[in-house]
């Protein structure tokens, strides 16, 4: 498996001083998902947890339902220059009896880890219908358990520790613990992977929790909430005006901006309390 960070060389300059270091970073490869045979993406990502991701990935795609819809997840012969396997190459088997992703799913060959939605090959696919609906749910969070979910989920990024270059998810319930965290140099993959890792534990829907993210609340990650069942987006910056309107339509609750114990409460406001 690749790893996670990488040594290169760095001219530091403090003002007038400067000098010469390795510094780390975080490594970013291309990661190709199969699904039965045929690729569908490609993800620039951090590399782990990425059987993860792919269930996460095919999740909020609509592709598949929960862990059950897959049959197995390996990874495919890919080298590099030394004859190594890259891990760079992931096909996914469906279950007997579930259905090949339609058409409209299909990205374009390459998606950067900055965007997921901008490899949409069209975009009558950006739209997705979800089958858990957070609607319905009617857990309530405490304004003040909120307020401690950035600092639990930063306190809990080392990779970011080391590197300063990794987007993190938290997936918490509602009194504030995490089950889990995933960091990578894709927001959009965090989140995948952290949904991943709800559908390996057979958590989907994922009622009653609350994805926190370490930056903006974009549309695509509204979306993946959406699809995956949970009820709150929060994140520490803003979210999009499109992330908003699908919220609204969906019955999903967006916090933004959330930083100690202020916040903005964009939609269905209810279930925060104060």
């Amino acid at each position: 498996m690749g790893r996670i960070t990488a040594r290169r060389p760095v001219v530091r300059i403090r003002g007038s001083h400067e000098s010469s270091r390795p510094d780390t970073l975080v490594v970013e490869e291309p990661l190709e998902i199969r699904v039965n045979g045929s690729a569908l993406a490609v993800t620039m990502r951090t590399p782990g947890h990425d059987v993860e991701l792919a269930h996460g990935f095919l999740l909020t795609e609509g592709v598949i339902s929960g862990r059950d819809d897959i049959a197995v997840a390996r990874y495919c012969d890919g080298v590099d220059d030394e004859g190594q396997n890259t891990y760079n190459v992931l096909d996914v088997t469906l279950a007997e009896g579930v259905a090949p992703p339609e058409p409209g799913v299909e990205r374009n060959f390459y998606t950067t880890s900055s965007c997921g939605v901008c490899g949409k090959g069209s975009l009558d696919a950006v739209r997705l219908k979800s089958r858990f609906s957070p609607a319905g749910d009617d857990v309530r969070v405490k304004a003040s358990v909120l307020a401690t979910m950035p600092g639990t989920l930063r306190e809990s990024q080392k990779v970011f520790d080391s590197t300063g270059g990794l987007h993190a998810a938290g997936l918490f319930d509602a009194d504030g613990t995490m089950l889990a965290l995933r960091e990578d140099v894709g927001r959009h993959n965090a989140v995948d992977k952290v949904v991943g890792w709800a559908a390996s534990q057979d958590r989907i829907p994922a009622a009653g929790t609350v994805l926190m993210v370490s930056g903006r609340a974009s549309f695509e990650l509204a979306q993946k909430a959406v699809m995956a069942g949970i009820p709150v987006l929060a994140a520490v910056s803003a979210p999009s005006s499109l992330a908003v309107d699908l919220a609204d339509e969906s019955g999903l609750t967006v916090v933004g901006f959330l930083r100690g114990e202020n916040m903005n409460l964009y939609s269905h406001t209810h279930r925060i309390t104060r």
